[in-house]
């Protein structure tokens, strides 16, 4: 039973990983037409209102350029190959992530947070999950440092789960689009808003709960890193 779940958890590991690299990539396709700054480029066209708004523009850009970054480095850190083989490599993708999350994609986000589509009830949305996001990731970032890898491994898959909810965002919209969902476009926003990132940290904490971390480290030589 334990060697099944061992190879379970390898087999789901490796299907999420191949996933959200490939989301990954899409992700960064998305940002190409951002390079020309132009004020009616996709997502651009419905923020017509508030372009001009010097703060919001810089942060927005910010980080759509810095997402594919976040989420790369991000994911790096929990391929097992590279943990047990390569630390110094974890070490400096862990500093990258946490860097970018706090000093660069954190607080850009948080201010393109209050100018949100949907209202104050999407923006509040947005708010929390970069309050949360910061948070999760600062709390990583000191519990590698104080050496408790287990609790920082935990808190990192946290961090992350609210990373991708930039993926989940789209990939929730598109199966809205595919079902034909019927609701108004400000409902459809708020609902989105929210399952962007909630069911992330469900999926995340039912991970932790059936031993993900413990499994991601069990081959570790806690001495190299």
């Amino acid at each position: 039973m334990q060697n099944f779940k061992k190879h379970l958890l390898a087999v789901i590991n490796s299907a999420v990983f191949l996933a959200i690299l490939y989301a990954s990539y899409l992700l960064v396709l998305l940002s190409l037409p951002y390079i020309y700054f132009e004020p009616n480029v996709e997502f651009l066209g419905t923020k017509q209102l508030i372009y001009h708004i010097d703060l919001w523009r810089i942060s927005f850009y910010v980080h759509v350029f810095t997402s594919p970054i976040v989420i790369l480095s991000g994911l790096l850190q929990f391929n097992r190959s590279i943990l047990n083989k390569r630390p110094k490599v974890h070490r400096v993708l862990g500093y990258t992530y946490a860097i970018s999350v706090l000093l660069i994609s954190g607080p850009s986000a948080l201010v393109m947070s209050f100018y949100a589509n949907g209202g104050r009830v999407a923006q509040t949305s947005f708010v929390l999950l970069t309050f949360f996001w910061i948070i999760t990731t600062l709390l990583s970032f000191l519990k590698a440092k104080k050496g408790d890898y287990l609790a920082h491994t935990k808190w990192n898959l946290r961090s992350y789960a609210l990373t991708l909810s930039a993926v989940t965002l789209r990939f929730y919209a598109y199966l809205f689009d595919v079902f034909e969902v019927r609701m108004g476009p400000r409902e459809t926003y708020i609902l989105l808003a929210y399952l962007s990132w909630i069911p992330n940290l469900i999926i995340a904490q039912f991970l932790i709960w059936g031993g993900y971390p413990k499994h991601l480290l069990s081959k570790v030589k806690t001495k190299s890193r």
